[in-house]
């Protein structure tokens, strides 16, 4: 049996980065009308970007999280909003801010039929409660990786840093299953 490549398409990208000086968020809610701020709730403000459709977490002492976008390119197309936004308010960015990417979480199927219930037998790492939830959870220990497996095929990788990591775990989901599958 042969599992075909995964057509897997990246739905959310989660990065950090820091703007290297502290923004008021005060002064930053009262000029954009795109945000949300209720610092006795949470410490940080929300930045609402339309294009790219993004969110950004801005934290007092310049530390962003940059949620909702598809690709690297638009985490920086994002930032770089966001850095005009904070010049709005006297804060003044010289540097590029070094992006470091925390989660990618992709979806896809892999053309199959899955028997959840043998995986979760023949895998290691797995949890399965079909009362509770459908889909299978599986964790990759390397590269770190996390997959919801539905019986359909479909699945959700969670957990990778970048492309490489992602494709590597693809590659080894696709080995392990076919070895469970032929062990049954």
């Amino acid at each position: 049996m042969v599992i075909k490549k995964s057509n897997l398409k990246v739905q959310n990208i989660v990065a950090t980065t820091s703007l290297g000086k502290p923004v008021s968020l005060t002064k930053l809610a009262r000029s954009q009308s795109n945000t949300e701020y209720n610092p006795e709730q949470f410490p940080g403000l929300v930045l609402r970007i339309k294009e790219p459709k993004s969110a950004v977490l801005v934290f007092s002492s310049g530390n962003l999280v940059c949620t909702g976008t598809k690709s690297v390119a638009q985490v920086k197309e994002v930032i770089a909003q966001v850095i005009k936004q904070i010049g709005k308010i006297g804060v003044r960015i010289t540097d590029v801010p070094k992006i470091t990417v925390q989660n990618i979480v992709a979806s896809g199927s892999i053309d199959l039929s899955l028997n959840l219930n043998v995986l979760a037998l023949q895998l290691e790492n797995t949890e399965y409660e079909p009362e509770q939830f459908p889909g299978l959870v599986y964790k990759l220990v390397d590269p770190p990786a996390t997959f919801l497996l539905f019986s359909n095929g479909k699945l959700v990788c969670t957990g990778t840093k970048n492309k490489d990591q992602l494709e590597e775990s693809m590659v080894q989901l696709n080995r392990n299953i076919r070895n469970a599958v032929k062990n049954d």
